[in-house]
């Protein structure tokens, strides 16, 4: 029968508004607590969002099945630039962007004019991404819905700022950030294209010094010469200490660059970029002349601190938008420059003129050799760089794999190299460890003047607006000073009161907030709250996001609330329990009994007990999250756990417009149905892992759970029952019980504890895999059993309907709207949504049932690998069970194993003396007989052992615990199961000892099998 999704949508859509099962309040029961990052309203969300929101949503549905009174509510974050940059694209008729909001958001092409509001924009794409969290099932909270240019909130964000500069945790100085220069503005991770989080580094520039004369043709004209005389040649590098192995400079002869007098005192060559990205570092740049690389071809330049010269010459792999646009080579210790040098010198081989300068400096570059000055294992093997190299199998300059193999030699070289010992070289530096050289010879060279430094991004980033971004040094800016080290302490210790999922994130954790310094917190643009002391500032979009989650609780009562009112004793009272109650309320305009009531839910809900976000948020929102609580809110109120995700690719591939893989929320539910999106959105990548979403595995699951819908449809009508079909209803049944009866239902308490232990640890996938296809598998295998012995199915019902009722249940967080139809058809009470989460039942797990289902699986196993190799069609199978006095041995070595002991000659030595020493199990009165079988059949111990071993530990455990399993009754059984599935006779018997046949092969658990 097949399922309108939709309807089935849409009807419990309406069913759960109209009763409004997810507005939580206070109450009597345990509340918990879980927020998501609320989104940005500048686009519609795509199938990559809704991996962290239906995550999210899974955890809070899991844990109202618990019993736990859930707060689950959304806000919408519309501070910052990326909306302003988006209105101004679209007021000037920006192409590109129109389409992409015709063509790819489904905007109406009518609605682009008011676009140009940016506002506009914001409310489009909130009503656009709450529709699609209702039709994605998402179990929120709607009444504390609210937008961060809500007039309430601004209050709430301007008592949040005020706490923290009176603590002394905002300043105004001078520091580095990520700046827009078209928007005169800093940047950070919201406002930049692809959400990325502008990166510093430092660069070391060691200064060159160009030595005119080496150039023929500058002697010949007096005003060149004049020019590039006393010209400092600037490399930017991150591995001073590496000076000593420079063998030439490169430059890309088509850039431009400049010669600038830099701060009044030295001229320096530097790219034309680089000359502005200096400005905005607050030096003063004042350019003479403009030139092409090309023409510094050939000339030389000395060393410092070694005085040796060495060549210029070409290569356009040099991008002037990096450091300075002069890179130094190092070719015996950077892969890049070694491969670089090495298709220069077959280029001239070959007789092609490279740029027209090979001839120019030709007995030159083939007289240069790398200069290897780092020691280590790669120094042993030969030129370091050319070793790993080879070793990666790189044979040009734009191999991919040249920024791995770099990686590899870098990391090694700084954690296990040491400068070369040969002091004409490496001078005083000899010997000295990679990682204290560099920052030696880059504090020398900086107090010699014989380098500078300069800070840059660690890769490119462009603001929203298009433009890209710089470093800049900002006067007079507002900061948050995460460097402050009490500060870095109380988050230290909150993080290790944290539960943070999955565990191994946590360094992340610890890096960040070691390494986390001043930060921008205002901007001079944007949407946003406007800074309380300074109002021509606005703070800026993540710095307003990191403590919101209490005000999810007060955004219920703003309609109530007169913002104008409303003042900073307010917000100290409900959020601290500063103040007089009394006083406030008649200052706020508000009822006493109001500003109780929200203290007092403030104090139910708070603190957060989940938080949720993409692992992109680990640098910054997510650890933010962290400093601001432990700086305003006392220990008791710090949050209790992280959960972090990794993100989706489509089809394996990142999502991006320019591959056209990225498809809507909304596109895709109508197409496919929430249900099945959430469920493949988690099924393919635990949590840290990228998801990879694919349409296959979408279709496929939605095919299995149809499957699941029809087969409840079936059963259901097979029984009269009223209330949901659980365990006891089972119990209840006046039927005869068979065994695959018993151990369908066993199986189902497994189940349910795995799937409990993995939702605990939101290990979703496990958890999903168990619901969707073992669950299946066994219900399957219960039912070719069932059927074999020509039971029907209304006598099959009994056993199913208990287990179809746990599957719904687990699986509702996952598919609600689908398992609300099911749980429907099941007759269940009220919604799966707010149903108990199933229990396990102690009692009617029976490992003995389990162990002899294992045995019928295992010998149709065998018996199919038999049929395949010998390709006969049996017309007789015989089934030989082991005879007693090998069960006895083998449930003596298994107690052997099962005490650690599995090495073949010491679980012999036990059995031949009779006994297990220290092992409890002592010398039986047939101790004697167990000596002579052990003894005997010594290949059959072994092959024992080797059956043992491969088990899993769980079985080892239950089989010891079992004895000797009737492997006769139990194969018995399943001959109805064995003769219709290979359509001939089947007899099972004990192997005679007596035989001199190969009957005797048999061992407990692995029988013999014989096909005539």
């Amino acid at each position: 029968m097949p399922i309108d999704w939709s309807a089935i949508q849409r009807r419990w859509m309406d069913a759960w508004d109209e009763a409004r099962i997810f507005e939580s309040d206070p109450s009597t029961k345990d509340k918990y607590f879980i927020t998501v990052a609320y989104p940005y309203p500048n686009s519609p969300q795509h199938i990559g969002h809704g991996r962290t929101y239906t995550l999210a949503d899974v955890h809070a549905r899991y844990m109202r099945m618990k019993g736990y009174n859930v707060l689950f509510p959304m806000g919408f974050h519309y501070t910052g630039t990326p909306i302003l940059a988006m209105s101004r694209r679209i007021a000037e008729h920006d192409k590109e962007l129109v389409e992409t909001f015709v063509n790819i958001y489904g905007v109406k092409p009518e609605y682009i004019e008011y676009f140009k509001d940016p506002v506009n924009i914001a409310r489009y794409f909130h009503a656009e991404i709450k529709e699609g969290m209702r039709e994605m099932g998402y179990s929120i909270d709607w009444r504390r819905e609210f937008t961060t240019i809500d007039p309430l909130y601004n209050r709430f964000i301007t008592w949040q700022f005020k706490r923290l500069k009176d603590k002394g945790l905002i300043s105004q100085g001078s520091h580095p950030v990520g700046w827009c220069p078209r928007d005169q503005s800093p940047v950070s991770q919201h406002d930049t294209l692809g959400d990325v989080e502008p990166e510093f580094i430092e660069y070391v520039l060691i200064k060159f010094m160009l030595d005119a004369s080496s150039n023929n043709k500058s002697n010949n004209n007096s005003d060149d010469a004049k020019i590039m005389e006393g010209l400092i040649l600037p490399a930017a590098t991150l591995r001073a200490e590496t000076v000593f192995g420079v063998t030439n400079l490169w430059l890309n002869p088509d850039a431009e660059y400049a010669i600038a007098v830099v701060d009044g005192k030295e001229r320096w060559l530097v790219s034309m970029d680089a000359a502005e990205r200096l400005t905005y570092l607050n030096r003063d740049v004042r350019i003479e002349h403009n030139i092409k690389g090309r023409e510094l071809i050939g000339l030389r330049a000395r060393v410092p601190l070694i005085n040796r010269y060495v060549p210029i010459l070409p290569a356009v792999f040099v991008d002037p938008k990096n450091g300075t646009g002069i890179v130094m080579s190092v070719p015996a210790h950077a892969p890049y420059d070694y491969q670089a040098l090495i298709d220069l010198k077959a280029s001239i081989n070959a007789g092609i003129d490279t740029h027209g300068y090979a001839r120019v400096v030709y007995e030159e570059i083939m007289k240069i050799e790398p200069i290897v000055m780092i020691e280590s294992e790669y120094s042993n093997a030969g030129v370091p760089a050319s070793v790993v190299i080879k070793r990666y199998g790189i044979s040009r300059q734009d191999d991919p794999r040249l920024e791995d193999a770099t990686n590899e030699l870098y990391s090694h070289e700084f954690y296990k190299g040491r400068l070369s010992s040969d002091p004409r070289i490496v001078m005083d530096y000899s010997s000295m460890g990679v990682k204290d050289a560099r920052e030696k010879v880059r504090d020398d060279m900086l107090k010699r003047n014989l380098a500078d430094t300069m800070l840059d991004l660690a890769k490119p980033v462009r603001c929203r607006c298009g433009t890209p971004c710089v470093v800049k040094i900002l006067e007079d800016q507002w900061f948050i000073n995460y460097s402050d080290k009490e500060w870095k302490r109380l988050a230290h210790q909150c993080l290790d009161s944290m539960q943070i999922l999955p565990e191994e994130i946590r360094d992340e954790f610890v890096y960040v907030i070691d390494w986390l310094r001043e930060r921008a917190c205002a901007r001079r643009s944007g949407l946003g709250t406007k800074l309380p002391w300074d109002e021509n500032w606005i703070i800026e979009s993540l710095s307003d996001s990191v403590i919101y989650m209490a005000y999810y609780i007060i955004a219920k009562y703003a309609k109530m609330l007169n913002p104008d009112s409303i003042d900073d004793r307010f917000f100290d009272y409900i959020l601290l329990g500063v103040g007089d109650p009394s006083s406030i309320a008649e200052s706020c305009k508000v009822s006493k009994d109001l500003i109780e009531q929200i203290r007092q839910e403030f104090l139910y809900y708070y603190p957060v007990d989940s938080r949720h976000s993409g692992r992109d948020l680990v640098p910054n929102h997510l650890t933010f999250f962290i400093f601001n609580h432990v700086a305003i809110f006392p220990k008791e109120l710090w949050p209790r756990q992280i959960v972090v995700n990794g993100s989706v690719l489509m089809d394996g591939k990142k999502m991006s417009k320019s591959l056209g893989n990225i498809i809507p929320l909304r596109k895709a539910i109508r197409e496919y149905g929430s249900d099945a999106i959430r469920a493949s959105l988690l099924i393919s990548a635990e949590l840290l892992q990228d998801a990879d979403f694919t349409l296959d595995m979408l279709k496929s699951i939605r095919e299995k759970v149809e499957r699941l819908y029809n087969i409840c449809i079936e059963y259901v009508g097979k029984v009269k029952s009223s209330g949901s079909i659980d365990h006891q209803w089972y119990n209840d049944r006046a039927h005869k019980r068979e065994q695959e009866d018993i151990w369908l239902m066993s199986r189902l308490q497994h189940i349910i504890k795995e799937t409990t232990d993995a939702m605990d640890r939101l290990r979703v996938r496990e958890a999903l895999n168990n619901l969707l296809y073992i669950m299946d598998r066994d219900m399957q295998w219960y039912m070719k059993r069932a059927r074999s012995k020509g039971r029907s199915d209304d006598d099959i019902a009994y056993t199913i309907l208990p287990f179809l009722d746990a599957r719904v249940r687990m699986l509702s967080p996952f598919m609600p709207f689908i398992c609300e139809e099911m749980w429907s058809i099941l007759g269940g009470k009220g919604f799966v949504a707010m149903a108990e989460w199933p229990t396990i039942a102690p009692s009617m797990i029976d490992y003995t049932v389990e162990e002899g289902e294992s045995l019928i699986m295992g010998v149709m196993e065998d018996v199919e690998k038999i049929i395949k190799v010998t390709t006969m069609k049996p017309s007789k199978i015989t089934i030989y069970v082991a005879e007693g006095w090998k069960w006895e041995l083998y449930l003596r070595i298994l107690r052997i194993i099962n005490e650690g002991i599995t090495k073949y000659s010491d679980v012999m030595r036990m059995l031949v003396r009779g006994t297990s020493s220290g092992s409890g199990l002592g010398s039986d009165a047939d101790g004697s007989d167990m000596v002579k079988y052990a003894k005997d059949n010594p290949d059959i111990v072994r092959k024992m052992m080797e059956s043992i071993l491969s088990t899993p530990p769980e079985s080892r455990s239950s089989r010891a615990g079992i004895g000797v399993l009737d492997e006769v009754r139990v194969l018995n059984d399943a001959i109805p199961l064995l003769e219709k599935e290979y359509n001939c006779k089947v007899e099972v018997m004990v192997e005679d000892s007596l035989a001199k046949t190969k009957k005797k092969v048999a061992l407990p658990y692995k029988p013999a099998i014989y096909l005539t």
